[in-house]
């Protein structure tokens, strides 16, 4: 929409430079081009703004396939107006020269038109296309056919139109139709989730059973380990009980050996030692053979005295010293009567 102001009566336009201007006075052309800034009266001038940018369009609409499924098509036509004159004298772009608003609905009409343009191809493709085809293929073969139906479209060169893109955004069925559609792929998913987790398992299975393989052979090479180790440690007790015996025999033989040399020593020293006694005792007994019988009791008395412990203190009866005295005085040494 294009700015007018009022001065003294004239008006004053200021257009955009994606709005084409057309300004006819008195029936003759004026103005016109886009980004236009003019003065003008109101009461003389007949304007026009086409709009020459790229705009979107959106399309929705139902359509059926070849197997009587309902399916909505979702879709977006981009185009531009190429010929403002032709689009002004096709359509009413006027603009009143008050407020700058169309009068009529110029974007509403070339909306309607291409709308039904591109709902008309697509209904034709759709038609001879099963749901499952229209599903998975549906999108390009539709986007393609309303391309090539709207370049073929009389009315929109004739009207200074020119269709930029064609885009297909989705075709769907209706909301129970699509979750039946989604059934079977969930349940092959859901199968193949199943399958996973089975063969998960099994494989965890399988190396359980591995682990327990593993560890019943680690036993069994530990038993077999220590099955060894006890006949070793047999072998070594029976070869070191052997050797102490050995070495016990050998100690006992030297012990006796020794024994029986110290034993024949002794005997020997004993019977040195006896034989020396004996021949002490001969001669003392052949000496004292030879001495009379007073000299005896004086070596008795003196060997009696030696051996005598230490008296201290001596008390003699009349009756001992009597009789001592009366032995002494005797000269064989014997009792008198």
């Amino acid at each position: 929409m294009p700015d007018i102001t009022r001065r003294f009566g004239l008006r004053h336009l200021r257009s955009a430079p994606t709005a084409h201007i057309r300004h006819h006075k008195r029936g003759k052309l004026v103005h016109d081009g886009p980004g236009l800034s003019f003065w003008f009266r109101p009461l003389s001038a007949a304007l026009s703004e086409v709009p020459v940018d790229d705009r979107e369009l959106a399309v929705s609409f139902h359509a059926r396939t070849a197997d009587f499924q309902d399916v909505t098509v979702q879709a977006s036509v981009t185009y531009r107006v190429s010929d403002p004159a032709l689009a002004a004298a096709r359509l009413d772009f006027s603009v009143d020269p008050d407020t700058g608003v169309w009068r009529g609905a110029p974007l509403e009409q070339l909306a309607t038109l291409l709308t039904e343009s591109a709902q008309q191809h697509a209904l034709a493709v759709l038609a001879r296309t099963d749901l499952a085809a229209a599903l998975a293929d549906g999108v390009a073969t539709v986007r393609e056919r309303i391309g090539a139906g709207l370049a073929d479209e009389p009315r929109l060169p004739a009207t200074g139109i020119d269709v930029v893109a064609v885009r297909v955004v989705a075709i769907r069925p209706e909301p129970e139709v699509e979750r039946a559609l989604r059934t079977p792929a969930r349940e092959r998913i859901q199968q193949d989730a199943d399958r996973a987790t089975y063969e998960r398992r099994a494989v965890a299975v399988e190396r359980e059973r591995a682990i327990a393989e593993n560890e019943l052979a680690s036993r069994i090479e530990l038993a077999r380990r220590e099955e060894r180790l006890v006949d070793q440690r047999g072998t070594n007790a029976r070869r070191e009980a052997e050797e102490n015996a050995a070495a016990d025999a050998v100690r006992a033989e030297a012990e006796a050996t020794r024994t029986v040399r110290l034993a024949g020593a002794e005997a020997e020293s004993v019977r040195a030692v006896g034989e020396a006694r004996a021949a002490a005792q001969a001669s003392w007994l052949r000496v004292h053979g030879d001495v009379d019988a007073a000299t005896l009791n004086a070596l008795a008395v003196t060997r009696l005295a030696e051996n005598v412990p230490r008296i201290e203190h001596l008390t003699l009866s009349p009756d001992v010293v009597t009789g001592l005295l009366s032995k002494l005085a005797a000269p064989d040494g014997g009792e008198q009567p």
